[in-house]
């Protein structure tokens, strides 16, 4: 065969080695340049001297702060404010649901129910001193979510996500708005449950760690008064370890600025590290917060009057949830942006509706519309927005013939102050109560719409994370622009 016709045979070669090696220098310079765009854009987000600063929003917000009232384990949306006539008339008849399910038939509610104020809101006999502060509520009875399990749906309501670690709606809102006292935290979670996700439903995921809650007390009833009040249930210090007994604010001091220069050492060092950052940040925040949590955290400077009208007193059913909710307006009124408070009151009510149902409700009913209307007398209710939810409802059928079981396709949440319509009650469910059907508001509306009170657009609020912007709504989320006054 001829040389020539060999050579055209051949296969041609585009790229020679010299050019494939430049190719891939040049390749790892751009990694290199995006690693370093990305370290840059971390610094900017996260830095020390002003993680917490006031920040400017998008719009002017209608709310400067957040009191959540998180009531873990699904409150049953049909025995407290979602009225249901259909429901009570057929009573004991089967559904395709109930059947599929392998429980009872359906259950009417055991509570009367009546309209109170000129808005004629609903509410069970179970809310008398809620009932008479209907015309300031917004009930939005059309939400749903995902999925009908507590660990997911409580994580979804907290962060917008059930399947990977993101930052919570408090770590967010901290994020967007900063805080209004630099002595204090930014995000602070009274009583939360070290279970359903436990430090996500509070933490800040890659967000700056300045953004992450303050947790004081955990869901154990005995673990809050014995970081807030002592070891004992009775009343006693406000909070312990808060004062260094060996070392005076001089000497901290200067420990403080020692280990500060060794971090920042390193920090120069490594350029990115933000674990460092929030250490720093932590140390200096808990100095500053000797001054002034002591004092803030005591309750006793408070009027017996105030005190009464939040149910505190030892051995009163309302006591503790009582104190959760007078510290919450002390913060609020301090400074704190965000605060989150996880009533100690048990709302997974499979068995033994009635009494269980009765009790929940007798611990939080009079603390909660104490806290509105010690907002409201102090001119701080216009521009706080007050949340009551929980992850989901529960069922129109009945399960073990006593309870209620998980229902994530339809319940209600309320809202009070910070810019949302007062005496509003917005979307359905169906006649029985199980699913959306009018209006439905997915966790992901009511989260943009949180966000939109607080003056941020939910598409606009983002952290540039491995080489993406995130934000806490995900892709997803509207506004519902309805609710808002």
């Amino acid at each position: 065969m001829p040389l020539h016709q060999h050579e055209q045979s051949a296969p041609v070669n585009l790229f020679s080695r010299r050019t494939a090696l430049r190719s891939l220098a040049s390749g790892f310079g751009y990694l290199a340049f995006a690693g370093l765009a990305q370290a840059q854009a971390a610094r900017d987000a996260s830095s020390s001297t002003d993680g917490l600063a006031p920040k400017p929003t998008h719009f002017p917000a209608r709310a400067k702060r957040v009191i959540f009232l998180c009531m873990n384990g699904g409150p049953s949306h049909l025995d407290l404010f979602d009225y249901k006539p259909k429901l009570q008339s057929r009573s004991g008849q089967q559904t395709a649901e109930s059947v599929l399910k392998g429980n009872a038939g359906l259950m009417a509610s055991p509570f009367k129910f009546a309209q109170h104020g000129e808005s004629g809101q609903w509410f069970s006999e179970l809310m008398p001193h809620l009932s008479e502060h209907a015309d300031d509520l917004c009930f939005v009875k059309s939400m749903h979510t995902d999925l009908p399990n507590h660990a997911q749906a409580f994580l979804q309501m907290h962060t917008g996500s059930f399947q990977f670690t993101r930052p919570s709606l408090g770590a967010w809102s901290v994020y967007g708005l900063g805080t209004e006292n630099e002595n204090l935290p930014g995000f602070v979670t009274l009583n939360p449950p070290s279970d359903n996700g436990g430090a996500q439903n509070y933490g800040s995921a890659f967000l700056p760690a300045i953004c992450q809650a303050t947790k004081i007390g955990t869901n154990q009833i005995p673990g809050f008064y014995a970081a807030v009040l002592g070891v004992d249930s009775e009343p006693g210090p406000p909070l312990r370890n808060v004062h260094n007994p060996v070392l005076t604010n001089a000497k901290q001091r200067r420990q403080l600025d020692l280990i500060r220069d060794l971090n920042q050492h390193k920090l120069q060092r490594d350029e990115y590290h933000p674990e460092i950052e929030g250490a720093i940040e932590s140390f200096e925040l808990a100095f500053r917060m000797q001054d002034e949590i002591p004092q803030l955290l005591d309750l006793s400077l408070e009027s017996q009057a105030t005190q009464e009208m939040y149910g505190i007193g030892s051995g009163r059913p309302t006591d503790l949830f009582g104190r959760q909710c007078l510290l919450a307006r002390r913060m609020a009124e301090a400074g704190v942006r965000f605060i989150e408070v996880t009533a100690p009151a048990k709302w997974d009510h499979h068995f033994l509706l009635e009494s269980a149902l009765t009790e929940s409700c007798s611990q939080t009913d009079q603390p909660m519309v104490a806290l509105l209307r010690d907002l409201k007398q102090r001119g701080l209710l216009e521009d706080t927005l007050v949340i009551w939810a929980g992850e989901f409802g529960r069922t129109p059928y009945a399960q073990s013939g006593t309870g209620r079981d998980h229902n994530n396709k339809g319940y209600t949440i309320w809202m009070a102050g910070g810019g949302v319509q007062p005496g509003l009650s917005y979307g359905e469910t169906d006649e029985l109560g199980y699913q959306a059907v009018d209006k439905p508001v997915h966790i992901h509306d009511w989260h943009a719409t949180i966000l939109h009170l607080l003056g941020f657009d939910h598409k606009r609020l983002t952290f540039n994370y491995a080489g993406r912007e995130f934000r806490l709504t995900d892709v997803y989320g509207q506004v519902v622009n309805d609710i808002i006054a």
